[in-house]
């Protein structure tokens, strides 16, 4: 069995302007996340835990990780199985539960709600079916240890 390696490279460059972490309300949780060639994220904490509530944290990023890697792998299938995807949009959700007053924690699941919307004639069947075969070849959802669950709504245009 053949393994090929695919590296990731980014760099974090947190966003302090104050005093530092001189106490817990002290810092800022703003962040930026640089990849070459392509546009920078600036991300914060979830705002219960002080982050700014109009940037994303690291937890919607991981239910948009999740979402958008079953998205394309769902949709490369399709189109393997000459399946025409039209649309799609996913109302996707994680849930997470925090220990020890809110130090440690986890998600305990994401669901992914897509709704797809094929082409006149397609097989809805089948489009249903290869959601279960993209969760399979999703290389995030492999990666984590808790449930991705997948509710699809499928749509004939």
């Amino acid at each position: 069995m053949s393994k090929d390696t695919h590296d990731y490279r980014l760099a974090l460059t947190w966003d302090e302007r104050g005093p530092g972490t001189i106490d817990y309300r002290s810092y800022s949780r703003t962040y930026r996340i640089a990849i070459d060639g392509k546009p920078e994220l600036v991300g914060s904490a979830d705002p219960t835990f002080r982050g700014d509530p109009k940037l994303p944290n690291p937890e919607e990023l991981l239910v948009a990780a999740l979402s958008s890697c079953h998205m394309l792998s769902y949709l490369a299938l399709c189109a393997r199985a000459k399946i025409v995807v039209v649309a799609y949009t996913d109302d996707a959700s994680g849930t997470m539960i925090t220990r020890d007053g809110g130090w440690s924690g986890s998600f305990t699941e994401v669901v992914l709600r897509p709704r797809v919307t094929i082409a006149p004639g397609g097989d809805d069947a089948k489009a249903r079916a290869l959601h279960h075969d993209a969760h399979d070849g999703c290389f995030v959802a492999a990666s984590v240890n808790f449930p991705v669950r997948c509710e699809p709504t499928i749509v004939i245009a």
